[in-house]
C-alpha cells in the first residue's frame, strides 16, 4: 500500500475495501483495519455531509472503476503519527483533466484544528502529484466563512481566483475559488 509520510503525519490513501467497511461497518471498523487507534472525529454538520456524500457518491464508486488509480479517487485519511490516531481527510477530485487541473478538498477533526496539520497533509499530498507529469493545476474552493481553510490555501501557495456558488445541502453558498500552478 503507497503511503505519504510527512514530520508529523502519514497520509494512507484508502481503496474501495476500506471505503466500503467504512460506509458498512462505520470509521471505527476501518480504522481498526488499519491497526489505528479510534479518532472519534468531531466534524461540523457541513464536513459532516460532505464526507458522507463524498464517500457514498464519489469515492466508493470512483475507487472501483478505477482500482489502479484510486488514490487520485479516494479520501487520503491523515494519520497523526505520534498517535496513531486519523486527525482528518484530504483528496483529489480525479486524475488530471485534459487541461493538467485537477480539485483538492480536505478537513481536520475539531479536536486538531489550528496545530498546521492541514497545510502539512495538504503540502505533503501537493509534492506527491507534482510526480504526475500531466498535473498542471490544483483548484479548490472555500465558503466564505471557513476563513482557516482560506489560510491553509494561501499558506500553500494558492491564489484566490474567482467567487462562486456551491451547492450544499441543496442550498446555494458563495465560496472562493483557489488554485496553485505547478506547471
Amino acid at each position: 500500500m503507497i503511503e505519504i509520510y510527512s514530520e508529523r503525519l502519514r497520509l494512507i490513501p484508502l481503496d474501495n475495501h476500506l471505503l466500503t467497511i467504512w460506509n458498512l461497518e462505520g470509521r471505527n471498523a476501518m480504522e481498526i483495519k488499519l491497526g489505528l487507534n479510534p479518532s472519534n472525529w468531531q466534524v461540523s454538520d457541513f464536513d459532516r455531509v460532505e464526507t458522507e456524500d463524498a464517500l457514498i457518491n464519489f469515492w466508493i464508486p470512483m475507487t472501483a472503476e478505477y482500482q489502479m488509480d484510486f488514490f487520485w479517487f479516494t479520501n487520503w485519511d491523515i494519520i497523526l503519527k505520534s498517535e496513531n490516531v486519523s486527525i482528518g481527510g484530504i483528496g483529489f477530485a480525479g486524475f488530471p483533466d485534459q487541461e493538467g487541473v485537477t480539485m483538492v478538498g480536505y478537513f481536520i477533526d475539531g479536536n486538531h484544528r489550528e496545530k498546521g496539520y492541514a497545510t502539512e497533509a495538504l503540502n505533503c499530498l501537493i509534492d506527491w502529484a507534482k510526480l504526475e507529469p500531466t498535473l498542471k493545476t490544483i483548484i479548490a474552493d472555500t465558503p466564505f466563512f471557513n476563513l482557516p481553510s482560506q489560510n491553509v490555501l494561501k499558506k500553500a501557495g494558492f491564489k484566490e481566483f474567482s467567487i462562486s456558488e456551491i451547492e450544499h445541502l441543496n442550498e446555494k453558498i458563495q465560496a472562493k475559488n483557489w488554485k496553485l500552478m505547478l506547471r
